[in-house]
């Protein structure tokens, strides 16, 4: 007779261990930059064999990338409210990440870049690509509830909510902050939203 394993409360091994990576990237991206950050310092900060890391990420900048845009407050926030609230929440973490200091950083080394590269890459990966799925699930669960119109072209509207932001980002024509974000999500919803 097999004997059933019970696995403890808690979040799972590799939770734990992804967080560590996330964490120990994070520090090194804040104080550091990009430039310094290195598959072989993080799994050695982290603790892990650099095996581990490269089965997440496919490269130092795509941990950097992802590791600037975790924010671990925000999953501990219950998750809750109308659509465009959360939308609101989702588009303010996403502005409050790129205007510190270090996302200026960021932003100019982007700007800096010519053609595809390993950073271009990332960037759209972890940070453009993950936003934009977190955005479909909300407009999605706008849809469910009635405060969305039915039929939206979903793809369309995730480029008005991520394009001005993206766009004020690199062009740096006009300031980046939380009223511009909030302003993106009302201007849109007013043309797709039933709760006008």
């Amino acid at each position: 007779m097999t004997k059933t394993v019970k696995r403890k409360p808690g979040r799972p091994r590799s939770d734990i261990v992804r967080q560590k990576i996330l964490d120990a990237a994070y520090k090194m991206v804040m104080s550091d930059g990009l430039g310094r950050l290195t598959i072989e310092r993080v799994a050695s900060e982290a603790g892990v064999g650099k095996a581990t890391i490269y089965r997440s990420w496919a490269n130092a900048h795509e941990l950097a990338m992802a590791a600037f845009m975790a924010n671990p407050d925000e999953e501990l926030k219950p998750t809750g409210g109308s659509a465009k609230h959360q939308l609101k929440a989702h588009l303010r973490s996403v502005v409050e990440r790129f205007a510190t200091p270090r996302g200026r950083q960021i932003t100019l080394t982007m700007a800096s870049t010519e053609g595809e590269n390993e950073l271009s890459k990332a960037f759209r990966n972890q940070v453009i690509l993950k936003s934009r799925t977190t955005g479909k699930g909300l407009i999605q669960q706008g849809i469910d509830s009635g405060t969305v119109s039915p039929g939206v072209n979903i793809e369309v509207v995730l480029d008005m909510l991520y394009g001005p932001l993206f766009y004020r980002l690199l062009a740096g024509h006009r300031p980046l902050n939380i009223a511009f974000a909030d302003s993106v999500v009302v201007t849109m919803f007013a043309g797709i939203g039933n709760d006008n």
